[in-house]
């Protein structure tokens, strides 16, 4: 193994395009990290491919900070231990419907059950009448592309100097924040195509670069926008910044923990 780096910061986003949350731990599935994008708003105006209402068209759901109400009970899977403990090496099981509820505190500071009526008529707030809102709710992530995101924190201080703008790294809504062992920006794209072992067991195959949308020219505490960040990352790096991964070994991840290149 040779070392890559370690693990700045565990990040996941229990609904789909609102604000994030940092974790102490995070239990790295086969579909992601365990409790993110569990929830999403699908809309009847947004294309078929892609059904989901998220920033592009309301830059305030990012303000919008969805809490998982037992959250003690939402760090790993209920039978972790007796699953990885199983000769067949089983996959875990996910929690019941009670306790994947969630809260969602609105930018106004109200808090609403997530399947509360009044969060889809406040999210509705701003949109033209062809957005009706469903709740989806889902035990797999409901990710664009891959289940987990990696972003390296010199890629974050390089474009930083490229844009001339003191980048807040959750701009890029990564799950995993990564303090590089090479130092050099973008260094994380020469992680395509092998394996990454990530803490002392769950190991990550590294199968794109990660092609950015809107969402990062978004400041994450305002919803400001910032159309200079995409049009830098567009001319200097052709839309792409950081990378996507699939998980093949599960394992519980931390911050701190050692990335390593496996052979």
């Amino acid at each position: 193994m040779k070392p890559a780096g370690r693990v700045e910061s565990v990040w996941r986003y229990p609904v789909k395009s609102m604000r994030g949350e940092e974790l102490r731990q995070a239990f790295l599935g086969f579909s992601g990290v365990y409790g993110d994008r569990f929830y999403a708003f699908h809309s009847s105006a947004a294309r078929k491919g892609f059904p989901y209402l998220t920033g592009r068209q309301k830059e305030k759901m990012l303000l919008y900070r969805p809490m998982y109400r037992y959250s003690d009970q939402m760090t790993t899977p209920p039978n972790l231990a007796e699953a990885a403990a199983s000769a067949l090496g089983s996959t875990p099981i996910y929690p019941d419907p009670e306790t994947l509820m969630l809260d969602v505190q609105t930018p106004a500071g109200d808090l609403l059950a997530i399947d509360d009526p009044l969060l889809i008529r406040n999210l509705r707030e701003g949109l033209d009448n062809r957005h009706e809102l469903t709740l989806l709710r889902s035990h797999r992530s409901m990710t664009d592309c891959r289940p987990v995101s990696l972003f390296s924190l010199q890629t974050v201080e390089q474009l930083s100097r490229e844009t001339a703008v003191d980048l807040d790294k959750r701009r890029f809504r990564a799950n995993i924040y990564v303090d590089l062992a090479s130092d050099l920006p973008f260094s994380e794209d020469e992680f395509l195509g092998q394996k990454l072992q990530i803490g002392a067991k769950a190991v990550v195959a590294v199968v794109a670069r990660d092609s950015r949308c809107k969402m990062i020219i978004l400041d994450p505490d305002t919803a400001e926008a910032n159309p200079e960040i995409m049009r830098n990352l567009t001319q200097a790096h052709d839309g792409k910044a950081g990378v996507y991964g699939v998980v093949i070994v599960e394992g519980i991840v931390s911050p701190g923990d050692e990335i390593a290149l496996l052979d």
